[in-house]
């Protein structure tokens, strides 16, 4: 930062009319004589040159530095040059302005002397007062940058602050558009599919069909009731996003095993797992959305098909969830259109819980794994 601007334009303003003012008593008090008419045009051009500090203080530092060496009058605006300089511009510059006062000053004591002091206490004098004048107005210059910095540093860690809050809500955002794609493709499969069987079997039994157009009905509350909470979660965009409910977890998994059974779906359930208590909740609950991605699939693609599902492993090694089911016939289309992005959702969860995910079409099944830690 090689220049600041003056802070206190007015207090400048002031200390030049001031110099002005001592320019002209330092006139009045001295007598007329041959060098009379020197010190008036000195002390006239000397406050153009103050002025014009305000804009230039390098130039009008050393234009007036120049007059103090042919005048007295001029001492006033030289001083306040090298004051300005020192407090914005850097500190070589401001030497050299100080340099150049100092010795000018020099140069108008061996020509004019002060008659009331001696030449050794006036050179004193001024490399003392030039002095001070440089530190003084290096200080002031100092702190007036470590104030823009601080601004400027508070500046940007509130954008930072709030380039986080808008990543930490789209993450949300998205966390929440992944949990409702899971839970509804689950429902609305199910109501698809007792949905389906109320219209390929209109000789069902007068039972059969109230209870499959209860689970229908049931299905399509729970579903609105899920998609009206994420609809308040999303307008709201707080800290009460966690407040989501249900999260199930694996120790829900046997319920989601009977839906499926309910809804027509052969299902074999092998659990090989044990200590599902050391099991962290975000593994547990990334297990079940596996499982219930899996079965979801195969109730759209592949409906009436038998689904296999595994899970084996133990603290200390990786959690294995296998489902796999026999692929439809080719030309088979689904009963409910797919997205396509279930499983990409579901791979960023596994991902992000530590773990892997694979699934392929091999030979005549679809193979979904996922393998998840499970410290020990």
């Amino acid at each position: 930062m090689s220049r600041i601007r003056p802070s206190h334009p007015l207090a400048v303003a002031a200390v030049v009319l001031t110099i002005g003012v001592l320019s002209t008593v330092s006139l009045w008090d001295r007598e007329v004589g041959p060098t009379w008419w020197l010190d008036v045009a000195v002390a006239a051009v000397s406050l153009v040159a103050a002025l014009a500090q305000l804009r230039w203080p390098v130039h009008g530092a050393l234009v007036a530095t120049v007059l103090a060496a042919l005048s007295p009058a001029a001492t006033p605006a030289a001083t306040t040059g090298a004051l300005q300089v020192a407090q914005r511009r850097r500190f070589p510059v401001a030497a050299a302005v100080t340099a150049a006062g100092m010795a000018a000053h020099l140069v108008q004591g061996l020509w004019r002397p002060n008659s009331g002091i001696s030449f050794g206490w006036w050179l004193l004098l001024i490399c003392a007062a030039y002095g001070a004048l440089l530190g003084w107005g290096a200080l002031a210059r100092s702190r007036r940058a470590l104030l823009i910095s601080l601004r400027e540093r508070a500046a940007r860690a509130e954008a930072e602050q709030g380039r986080r809050v808008a990543e930490a809500r789209m993450a949300e955002r998205h966390r929440l558009a992944r949990e409702m794609h899971d839970v509804l493709a689950h429902r609305l499969s199910l109501v698809a599919t007792h949905a389906g069987a109320l219209e390929y079997r209109p000789d069902a039994s007068p039972d059969r069909i109230a209870k499959a157009a209860g689970v229908v009905r049931t299905g399509v509350h729970q579903a609105l009731e899920e998609l009206r909470q994420v609809i308040v979660l999303l307008r709201e965009q707080g800290d009460e996003s966690d407040d989501l409910e249900p999260h199930p977890d694996l120790a829900d998994l046997p319920g989601l095993v009977a839906e499926a059974r309910e809804a027509g779906q052969p299902v074999r359930l092998r659990e090989g797992i044990t200590g599902t208590a050391s099991l962290p909740p975000a593994v547990s609950r990334t297990a079940y959305r596996v499982v219930q991605e899996g079965l979801t699939n195969a109730r759209k693609h592949a409906p009436g098909e038998p689904v296999e599902v595994l899970l084996e492993g133990a603290p200390g090694t990786p959690l294995l969830i296998d489902v796999r089911n026999r692929l439809p016939p080719p030309g088979t289309a689904p009963i409910v259109p797919g997205s396509g992005l279930g499983l990409v959702g579901l791979t960023e969860r596994v991902r992000l819980a530590g773990g892997r995910l694979d699934h392929q079409g091999s030979g005549e099944e679809f193979v979904l794994r996922a393998r998840l830690p499970w410290p020990p």
